[in-house]
Order: structure tokens, then sequence, then C-alpha cells
């Protein structure tokens, strides 16, 4: 009865959430609540599961909310506009170069794991350039995409964090074993730039721009980027290039806790580069729409997951999955999740898919002695794909920005997204990551 009332659950919570009933904050809170109830829990039972789901993910939403904030302030200081300006100088009329340094460009840009900003950076810097020499548009659209679709899989981006919250496990766990392969994911995305880029430069060949009109183009696009330029900090670019820096190998050695260093990051970065009180509260005003509707889906979640594991359903639900797996395919869990991640996350939302099947699969694969992490890391690996779904509400702004049919894109973009995933499935088997 708990396993058919928990599937039934998260069958009541997709559909709520992928055909708009409810919005996923709203589906998270309610859903699990009233399937309490029907299961025979009392109102204090159900208040002290909630609190116990919401204490083990508060790490997790302290983490998202100042990792927002902090990269925000990069964003207003222009950490990013030196980069942006340089890249434009170097590419020149070479439309392979234009299009390398449009990856590369996006790479950088999204280690924010927001879409919105991504694109809009990218796109506002780089089209005069695709206008002026003639390049296709599409590409425009398609390389921030496969860029993000890696980039997607930091902490603070949201799939990783969903899953370290629905399956309470920190960054080490989760994200730090991933990054070889997602190193080789943005080689595979600079391999494709190359290649398109190659493409263009057969067609079009190489145009000579002159320097006047090359500096025009990058610093009139540089200040395009955001709202003033009073918010630029051009005299502590070191110190914030160094201090993030320095923030992304704390990442990696973990030599505090990711929470922690984020805070004490954020503090740092917002009182150097803004150290009147008025310019800090404008600052964190500015982000704060952003950090709440994150970090309150997240805390969301620590009510589903916690009603969903308190009240026994999910280990129900696994041992009835586990009881349809054959035992042949159960010791290859990992890599049978890693590779449905592609059409899960592309058909449905990332609340959906991570907060509604990662759990019950984690439970499965845990009956086969396989650990829950590499469960975790396994269903990341799909996040190319995601970035296409048309549940992705960001790729609809690139689209309009760039100019291109959305059909089209997709057509276009598809098989160089999946090669992305595939590329990071290879590797983490490679490297130990997942298990086959």
């Amino acid at each position: 009865m708990l396993a058919l009332l928990g599937f039934l659950m998260v069958a009541v919570f997709m559909y709520l959430i992928m055909s708009r009933r409810l919005s996923a904050l709203v589906a998270l809170i309610v859903v699990p609540v009233v399937f309490a109830l029907i299961s025979g829990f009392g109102t204090t039972e159900i208040g002290d599961m909630m609190l116990a789901g919401i204490k083990k993910i508060a790490p997790t939403g302290i983490m998202l909310l100042f990792a927002i904030l902090y990269f925000g302030v990069m964003m207003d200081a222009g950490l990013f506009d030196p980069l942006i300006k340089k890249i434009v100088k170097i590419v020149k009329g070479d439309p392979l170069k234009v299009i390398v340094g449009t990856a590369i460009l996006a790479t950088l840009v999204a280690l924010d794991g927001d879409g919105t900003t991504t694109y809009m950076i990218t796109v506002t810097a780089m089209l005069p350039l695709y206008r002026k020499l003639g390049i296709r548009p599409m590409i425009l659209a398609v390389v921030p995409m496969l860029a993000l679709g890696v980039m997607n899989m930091t902490p603070w981006g949201g799939p990783t964090a969903r899953v370290m919250s629905v399956l309470h496990m920190d960054v080490s766990e989760i994200f730090v074993p991933v990054i070889p392969a997602m190193i080789g994911g943005i080689a595979w995305v600079m391999i494709v730039a190359c290649i398109l880029g190659k493409q263009e430069r057969k067609r079009l060949g190489i145009i000579e721009i002159a320097d006047e009109d090359l500096q025009s183009l990058a610093g009139q696009e540089v200040a395009a980027t955001d709202e003033t330029a009073a918010l630029k900090r051009p005299r502590l670019i070191w110190f914030n290039l160094l201090l993030t820096a320095a923030l992304m190998v704390g990442l990696i050695t973990s030599f505090l806790p990711l929470p922690t260093m984020f805070m004490l990051a954020f503090a740092i970065a917002l009182f150097i580069n803004y150290p009147k009180m008025q310019d800090q509260k404008e600052r964190i005003a500015a982000h704060a729409a952003n950090a709440l509707a994150t970090v309150s889906m997240v805390f969301a979640a620590g009510i589903f997951t916690g009603i969903l594991t308190e009240t026994k359903m999910i280990d129900a639900m696994a041992s009835t999955l586990v009881s349809w797996i054959p035992d042949s395919l159960g010791s290859h869990m990992p890599l049978l999740v890693a590779l449905t991640s592609m059409p899960f996350t592309y058909f449905m939302s990332n609340d959906a898919y991570y907060f509604g099947i990662v759990p019950i699969l984690a439970n499965a694969a845990a009956a086969y002695g396989i650990d829950p992490a590499e469960i975790g890391r396994a269903s990341i690996l799909g996040q190319p794909l995601h970035v296409l779904s048309p549940l992705f509400a960001a790729q609809y702004l690139l689209i309009g920005m760039v100019g291109v049919d959305y059909a089209e894109t997709q057509k276009f973009i598809l098989k160089w997204a999946f090669g992305t995933s595939i590329v990071m499935i290879a590797l983490a088997l490679l490297t130990g990551v997942i298990s086959f």
C-alpha cells in the first residue's frame, strides 16, 4: 500500500508541474502533505517529517543562496568584461576563431550556473561579429547551449544541488568526482565549435576588419552587458579573479564546508567591491529574486523528500522497483541511469526527475550494493539534453535574441548535445565515477 501511494504521489506531482496546474514550489509542499494524510499519519508526525527533511538540505540551501549572490556580484563588478574584449579582438575576422571564442566565453560565463545570464552576455558580446562576418546565427544559438549543458552541472547550477538535497550528500560525493567527465564534455564542446568554425571559414573565408571597428564592437557590446557602468570595478579585476580562483580550489579540496566558503567569499567580494552600505543593499536586492526562487525550491524539496523518506514510502517503492528489475541488469544500474537521464531530463523538468525519480532509483540500486552516490552522479550526465527541453525557459530568450527558429534549432543541436552526454558518460565509466 505504501509503495502504491508513493508511486501515485510521484505521478501526481509530475502531472501537476508538467501540466502547469501548480508551480513546482507549491507542488513540492502540498502534494506530499496530502498523501501523508491519506496514508494515515497525523499532523504532528507530518510536521516532524517536514522539519527532518528541511534540516537535511539546509546546508545545500545556504550554499546555493550565497553562490548566486557571489557570482551576481562578480558579474556586476565586470569580472568577465576584459575577457569579452580580448576575445573580440583576438578572433578578428576569422569565423573559426569567432565560434571557438564564443564557446570559451559561454563556458566561463556559465560558471554562475544561470542560463539566462549566460545567453544574454554571450549573445550581446558576439552577435555584432556574427552579423558583420555573415556567420549563420544558428551557430550562436547552438554553441552557448552546448556549453551550458556541461556547466549547468556545477553545484549551484540546479541539477547537482537537487541531487545533493534528495540524497542528502555533499559536493565531494556528487560533484567533485564528475569534474574529469565535465572537462571532457567541455573539450567536446570546443571540438564541435572547431567543426562548425571550419565549415563557416570554408563558406565565408577570413574577412578583414579594421582595428577601429573591432574596438567599437568590443567597447559597445561590453557596455551593453550591464545596466550601468557605475557598477564596474576594473581596478579590482585581479583581486576578483584571484578570489574566484581560490574559491574554485576550495571547492575541489574541500578544506572548508562549501556553504561557509561561499558565505565568506561573498562577504569579502561585496565589501571590497561595494564598501558603501547602500551599494551593498542594492547589489543584494538586484539578485534577491533569483536567489529566493532557487533556495525556496530547495527547502520545499526538503519537505517532499522528508515525507517520502520518513513515511517509508521510498523504501517500499524501492523494494517494488527491485522486484521488477532482472537480476542480470541490477549491477548495471549506474550506466542505465546515465543513459536514461538523457530522455528523462529532456521530457521532464529537473524538479520532476530529481525529486520524483532519482530517490527511487538510488534506493533500488542500494539493494544491489550500489552506492547511491553513483546514481546521483549518473543522473546529472544527461544535462546537455535538458537545456534543449521545451521546459527549459532560458532557451526561448536565446532563440529570440539570435532570431532563429525553435524547431530548426532542435534539429541542428540534438546530435551534438547527445555526443556531449556520451563523451561524459564514457569518461565517467573510465574514471570509475560510475560502474558498469
